[in-house]
């Protein structure tokens, strides 16, 4: 089997594997919700942890589906279209990546934990 075909098989199942991640933790995550809102009958206890782990579940799957890009543009095909394309879908998945992570800590990534409270920031 050509190397070629080896890197998109690869690539491919790594963008499987990222929308199986979000998909299945989207739905764990949906479990989760709906037990603890069951239990406490408090809808807003419930829904921030809720959004958190979906968050978090998408960010695991970008990752994922920014490796299957990388393999399958970098290994299989490297003209340099193709890696402007690839450039980009990594620049839009970094923002929004960054954006999710801004959303679910409340800080920059960049910032300590406890730079939130004033006391490790620069």
């Amino acid at each position: 089997m050509p190397t070629r075909e080896i890197a998109q098989r690869i690539g491919s199942l790594l963008d499987l594997a990222g929308v199986l991640v979000i998909a299945v933790g989207v739905l764990a995550a949906t479990v989760v919700f709906v037990a603890r809102w069951w239990r406490t009958r408090q809808f807003v206890d419930a829904y921030r942890p809720y959004r958190q782990g979906v968050g978090r579940v998408i960010l695991l799957g970008l990752e994922f589906l920014v490796g299957g890009d990388i393999i399958r543009t970098v290994a299989a095909s490297p003209t340099f279209a193709s890696v402007g394309v690839l450039a980009l879908i990594v620049l839009i998945r970094t923002f929004l990546s960054f954006s999710l992570e801004v959303e679910l800590n409340g800080r920059w990534p960049w910032r300590g934990k406890d730079s939130v409270s004033g006391r490790g920031g620069r």
